[in-house]
């Protein structure tokens, strides 16, 4: 197939460059490079193979060509991260409603087979079940949860009423190589990698026993193509492995060391962990690389986060004072 990935240069979406090109298809990416790395594709061996297209996916009249004779279609590009999203929605919308849309319009004109989303389990935001099923009710609690979801429903809306054959997966928590190392306070694996690199005290939120659905980012590329070459459309499933592990236990997998304790977040689930029951039976997908398999492999790969920023707990919490200020009521 040809496929064209959106992202296809950030974290998620190079190794699902890898994957599809391993599988054999033609592989064109669509990025800006706003957080995404030009080198996560060249760490391919068969890099040369990628078209690369440098463009804003919002940019719908620009990157209308881009489809014209794409098979598949994987939309992994948008803003990530809590604090950003507080701090300027307007460009979270920009990036993950309007860019979604533009995508999926162009997708729309191409007339492309399939078409696959990278959604957020963020959307659930403090669920009432654990483990967390597709049914349970929708309830972002910032706007980066928001403008996921909204482009999940469009996704949705558009395979519902133009008949496009297109499948969104929630993904929950995935981590491993080349995750983001620079710009905003993001996910945990980076801000403790560099400060174990450097000898900092790891920064806890709590006491550490949240847990979370930690999922590898190969099964996470593997899932998106199993769903390309499935036959469903119109439905989300959750990504995840359907196990929590605490922040306490990374901790220890990372050999442990001095901690610092900061104050719980607002807004914040004590919990993820993503019923997984819907993707079994759909596409027969399985996680399988356990969470004490993968945090080994991203051990064997830190010196990747070298260049990191290293987050001190006064660092964390004046980068999340407007997080506490605006989500405290939630």
């Amino acid at each position: 197939m040809r496929t064209l990935v959106t992202g296809g240069g950030g974290f998620i979406g190079s190794h699902l460059v890898d994957s599809l090109l391993a599988a054999g298809h033609e592989v064109d990416v669509l990025d800006n490079f706003c957080t995404g790395r030009r080198d996560n594709l060249g760490k391919n061996p068969m890099a040369g193979k990628v078209r690369v297209w440098e463009k804003d996916i919002a940019a719908a009249v620009e990157i209308l060509p881009l489809f014209k004779g794409v098979d598949w279609v994987f939309h992994l590009a948008g803003l990530a991260d809590i604090v950003p999203s507080v701090e300027n929605p307007s460009a979270y919308f920009h990036s993950n409603v309007d860019g979604t849309l533009a995508v999926m319009e162009a997708a729309r004109a191409a007339r492309v087979k399939r078409f696959l989303y990278a959604a957020s389990s963020s959307c659930y935001g403090i669920p009432d079940a654990y483990p967390t099923p597709e049914t349970a009710p929708i309830r972002p609690r910032y706007p980066y949860a928001l403008t996921k979801w909204l482009g999940e429903e469009i996704v949705l809306h558009w395979a519902e009423v133009y008949k496009m054959p297109a499948v969104s997966l929630r993904l929950f928590n995935v981590f491993g190589p080349r995750s983001r190392t620079t710009g905003a306070y993001g996910a945990v694996f980076g801000v403790f990698l560099a400060q174990k690199l450097n000898g900092k005290p790891f920064t806890v939120v709590g006491d550490g026993t949240q847990t979370r659905d930690f999922t590898y980012v190969t099964d996470v590329a593997r899932a998106f193509l199993q769903a390309a070459e499935s036959d469903l459309s119109g439905v989300p499933l959750n990504i995840g492995t359907g196990q929590c592990h605490s922040v306490n236990e990374l901790v220890g997998l990372l050999g442990g060391g001095p901690k610092v304790r900061l104050p719980r977040r607002p807004g914040e689930p004590d919990c993820t962990h993503a019923d997984i029951a819907r993707v079994r039976e759909l596409l027969g997908w399985e996680p399988l690389v356990s969470f004490a398999e993968g945090v080994r492999r991203v051990l064997e790969r830190i010196e990747d986060w070298r260049d990191a920023p290293v987050w001190t707990a006064e660092k964390i919490q004046e980068a999340t004072r407007s997080w506490f200020d605006s989500l405290r009521a939630t």
